[in-house]
Parts: structure tokens; sequence; C-alpha cells
């Protein structure tokens, strides 16, 4: 048979071939068998058999998902791993023996401020708070306003603060002392959180501001009254006319008749108080409910003040034998100031700028109280206030011409402070005599001790070293210098090694003229007169009034503890603001700044806004 090669030759086939074919069937039967019995590899089953089926893998159900019980296994195992590590560590951490660093005590200025502080709450009027921390103090005079026979519109005047060792609410020096802790705190908040004392003095201020509120109808836009005084001190009835002078009794027995005196035309009372309440909506900013009825009753008194105009201590008042106000010029100038940081308002800024102004309250002519900051004059510590703006902002136009001048003599006053100078006297210890010689001079002491450290710390904010006085340079170091040694001869370095502040340092007055401390808490209510053997009494107070800065020596560093002597041994809230303002000033590290911008927070751009630059030029 024949058939045709595919390859192009012929193709036989040939039936002899067949039984070779055969065979050679046979044996390749033989060889696959041999083959077969050999192992095959995993290369040659796949080919013979092709893919198989993949292994299954196991999962672990964690409700909302599903992983793989392997990479479950892992990261459970490193989690224990991680945790046996961290404990290792911290058990040989823990059980490893190290000195531990203890912080450094506190400086003696934060220490007094602390107690500083305290005599706030040995002063305050009407239904104590519960925190008070004044355990020989209680409920006081809470029918204040009620009982008046005068015809005061205002009946509820409970609370605010007593002004001495006495129980009488002056509200001119009262006003005075919580604008003064208003602008320590603005300027040194971060120095009283240091010290653990910033919601204690907010809470100081806001008892003060509180009363403030209720002396007026601070809801109102318009106002023809305010009250100017609650009690009064007039000794010229005698023992038989008893009141808050001819009696000697605890604050919690008083039942004597307490007047309420107002006043129509009181222009320096309403314009201090206006910045009382100016100065105090700044450091309850965070409080924008509050901090809103505090700038509203600063408006309203501030526009009382303006529009009738007079002296509170005018015509008789009792206030005049006491607290007698000189002039409201420079309760224009500084509540002017403390209104437009407020509220921003430049009127208030023009009005407090305006030369005519200026010239009034005794810029320009001096004087030998000129650069004296107290509860009368202002003046001194309004200029400080404003060169602040032109430092930090520089207003320009209109304002400048006043404002440089404000500096100008602020530079002036900052070097009759110096002992280089002959400006004011000093005692033999030191002291500087800023009211020349007269009676209780440390009031005025710590304010300039206060102003001195401010003004430094304004220079340094400004990156400027020093100042001129005449031709001669001098540091911030040489102001901050003054202001130590002053207030460190108040707190014990003098020739009588005694502390004027009461519970500070181991040497201090122990006979403070001080009803409440001067009486002991002992169930048995003296009545006015009954009280007298206390006063009179050779023995210690029986209280401490903590914190209390009295009086103070007199011109030779002499000091008489002797409670019936006043000028020497009686406290004011006044002076303790002065004081309090310089120890935060001074306390802490240096490095802690003042607050350059909260002061400034209601004031606008001085200049408008440039407009912003024009889109790219496109083609």
């Amino acid at each position: 048979m024949y058939g045709r090669d595919p390859w192009g030759g012929p193709l036989e086939i040939n039936t002899t071939d067949s039984a070779t074919d055969d065979d050679g069937s046979r044996n390749l039967n033989d060889f696959d068998r041999a083959a077969l019995s050999r192992p095959l590899d995993e290369t040659q089953q796949s080919w013979l058999l092709g893919p198989g089926e993949e292994k299954k893998k196991k999962y672990v159900d964690l409700g909302c998902i599903s992983v793989s019980r392997k990479i479950f296994v892992w990261t459970v195992g490193l989690i224990f791993a991680a945790g046996f590590i961290a404990g290792f560590i911290v058990l040989i951490v823990k059980t490893v023996p190290r000195h531990h660093k203890h912080p450094p005590p506190a400086d003696n200025y934060t220490v007094a401020l602390q107690k500083a502080l305290m005599f706030f709450n040995a002063q305050k009027s009407g239904r104590l708070p519960k925190h008070n921390n004044v355990s020989w103090r209680g409920n006081s005079c809470l029918n204040d306003g009620k009982s008046d026979k005068s015809g005061a519109v205002l009946k509820d005047l409970v609370g605010g603060y007593y002004d001495a060792g006495d129980a009488i609410k002056f509200h001119f020096p009262q006003a005075f002392a919580m604008t003064m802790l208003s602008w320590s705190v603005i300027e040194y908040s971060a120095k009283y959180e240091a010290a653990g004392e910033l919601n204690h003095v907010k809470e100081i201020i806001k008892w003060g501001t509180d009363y403030f509120l209720k002396t007026f109808n601070s809801t109102a836009d318009t106002i023809n009254q305010l009250v100017a005084q609650v009690g009064t001190g007039d000794t010229s009835g005698g023992t038989n006319d008893p009141n808050d002078h001819t009696c000697w009794m605890r604050p919690e027995d008083i039942d004597y008749p307490r007047p309420v005196t107002e006043c129509s035309s009181c222009s320096d009372l309403a314009a201090e108080m206006a910045a009382a309440l100016a100065s105090a909506s700044i450091v309850f900013k965070d409080n924008k409910v509050y901090s809103k009825k505090l700038v509203h009753g600063a408006a309203t008194l501030w526009k009382f003040a303006r529009d009738q105009r007079g002296m509170y201590s005018g015509g008789g008042a009792d206030a005049a034998n006491f607290y007698n106000s000189s002039m409201y010029w420079d309760e224009f100038v500084w509540g002017g100031a403390w209104m437009y940081y407020a509220t921003g308002n430049q009127s208030y800024l023009y009005l407090s700028t305006h030369p005519t102004l200026a010239k009034h309250a005794g810029a320009f002519w001096g004087g030998p109280d000129y650069g004296v900051l107290s509860w009368d004059n202002k003046l001194t510590g309004a200029q400080v206030l404003l060169t602040r703006l032109r430092l930090f902002l520089s207003p320009g136009y209109p304002y400048e011409e006043t404002l440089k001048t404000f500096h100008n003599q602020t530079s002036i006053i900052m070097c009759s402070y110096l002992p280089y100078f002959n400006s004011f006297n000093r005692t033999r210890g030191g002291l500087i005599q800023l009211n020349h010689g007269r009676p209780q001079p440390l009031q005025y002491v710590v304010n300039a001790a206060f102003l001195a450290t401010l003004y430094s710390d304004y220079l340094d904010a400004a990156d400027t070293p020093g100042w001129y006085c005449g031709p001669n340079f001098y540091s911030t170091n040489d102001l901050r210098k003054f202001a130590q040694t002053q207030i460190d001869y108040i707190l014990g370095k003098n020739p009588r090694k005694m502390s004027y502040v009461v519970g500070f340092g181991n040497h201090n007055p122990k006979h403070v003229h001080h009803r409440g401390a001067s009486i002991p808490k002992n169930k048995v209510k003296y009545n006015c007169k009954g009280g007298y053997k206390w006063r009179d009494s050779k023995k210690p107070n029986p209280h401490t009034i903590i914190g209390a800065m009295v009086a103070g020596p007199d011109k030779y560093d002499g000091f008489h503890d002797v409670r019936t002597n006043y000028n020497f041994t009686e406290p004011t809230i006044a002076g303790n603001a002065g004081l309090v303002a310089a120890l935060v000033a001074l306390s802490g590290e240096r490095t802690t700044k003042i607050d350059k911008n909260t002061i400034f927070s209601a004031v606008p751009p001085m200049f408008p806004t440039p407009p912003p630059p024009p889109a790219p030029w496109k083609p």
C-alpha cells in the first residue's frame, strides 16, 4: 500500500513492519510502566494533573470585619510583647532610685503678694462667700441702703469694701483701688497665674465692680445722681452720736445708723468709677456679657461726669475730712484713657490728649507733688498709661503732640525717682519721701514702685534699653533697682528690721488700727463704747490681719506700733492695691514680660487697612 508522504516522498505501508510496530508498542508500554513507577516531582505532577486546588485560608471574625487568622495572631502577639516591654521599662524606672528636683521656693515678692491680696478678703462688706478664708470675719452691714433715712433712691448698697480700720465705704479711694488692681492684672496676668493668684485677684475686683453697679442706675444711659459714701466718720458730735469713727465695734455687730451720701455733681468720683469699670471690663473681656455690662456702666458714669461738673467732696461733705479731692481734671485724663482702651472709641482718646485738658490737669506746670500717683491725683498714672499707647501703637496726628509731651514728662518723673537726683528726700534708711515727710508715706511709695517697674517693662518690650535724664543715659535696671529697694524697705530691710506688711517676716506690727482685728470673736457683742477696752489695750490684736500694709514710718525711719495712732498703724485698701501692683510687677522671673496686646483688644487699627494688590496681568 502506498500513500502520499506529506513531506513530498512516497509513503509505503509494509505489512511486514506491523509485527515490528507491535513489538515496539509492547516495549513502550514497558517503558511507561517503568517511568510511572518512579516518583514524580511537583512540576511533573502539574504537567500530568494540571492546576490543583489552592489551600483554603482561615479567617477570624471580629464582628465588623474579618481578618486573616495569621495576621490576627501576629498582631495580638506584637501587642502583648510591646505591653510586656513597656511594663518592664516602667518597673525599672520606678525601682531605680533617683533624686527629685523640687521647684525653687517662691521669691519674697510672690510670698508677700499672696498675703497682700488676703487683706481685701478681710475688708469685704456684706454677705461673705464661703471661700473668704478669714475665720474671724462674718456677714456684716446687710442693711446698707435699706435703713437710710436721707431719702436715697438706691436701697440695696450691700457689699463693697470697708476703706480702712473702720467700716466706712468711701467710693472715691475704693474705685482707685479697683482700677489699680485691674491695671496690674491686664499687664501681669501671667505672673498672677504663676503665683496661683489670678482667680483670686479677679474675684477681688469683681466684688468691687459688682458693688459699684449698685451705686447708680447702671442700666440707664443717663443718670443725675451717684452714691459717694456709705457710713460716716464725723466725730464733731462726740460719742453721743454713734457712727463708724466714734464707735469701736466689729462690723458684724454694727447696729447704729449708716447714712448714705449721694452727689449730683461729682465729676472726680464719677470719672474714677468709670475708670474702675472700664479697666475691669478688659480684665473680664472673656466674659462678654459681664464685660459689656461694665462698659455700659462706665459710659453712663462718664457722661454724668462730663455733664454735671463738680467735686464730690465739696459743699462740706464728710469725705472732705478724709479723702478730699483737689480737682477733677486728672480724672478726666485718666478716665478718658481707660474708656478709650475699653471701647476703642477715639472720642475718648481725643479728650484725654487734648492740650487744654492736660494743662488743667497740671501736666505742664509741675509742683511739689508732681509725679506722685495717689487716690487723689492720677495724672502720673495717666501719663504712663498713654505713653504705653505711643510706644506700642504710635497713633500719630492729632494725638502725637500731647502723647509726646506725656512721654517726656514720664521720663522726667522716672528720673526724679532715682537717688541721683534731689527731687525728693530720702530717710537715712533709704525710703523716698514722696509726700515730703507727711504721715502715711507707704501708699505713695508703692505706687511709684509699680510705675517704675511697669515703665521699665514697657521700655524692654519696646526694645529700648533705657532713657535719658538730661545728658545722662540710665538703663531700665536702674528703675527696677529703685522699685526693689523701696519694696524691700517695706518688707523689712530698714533700720528697724520691721516688715510693714502684717504676717510677712518675723517682726511686723501687732497693734494694727483695725476694729475687726482688735476685737476677739468670742460670741460677745460689744456695743459702741464697749469696744474701747480693746482699742486701748496694750496687748497685740487677737486676730492677725494678714497682708495689711500699715501707714508706715515717719521721716526719721521711726515707727510706733500703737493701735490708737492711725498715722502709723492703719492700713487702707488704696494703699494695699498699690502694694499688690508693685509686688506682682517685681515677682517671678524677669523673663516673664508684660502682656502687650490685651489692653488693646477693643482698639481698632490706627490706620486704614491698605487695599489688596491688583490681580496679576493676563495677556
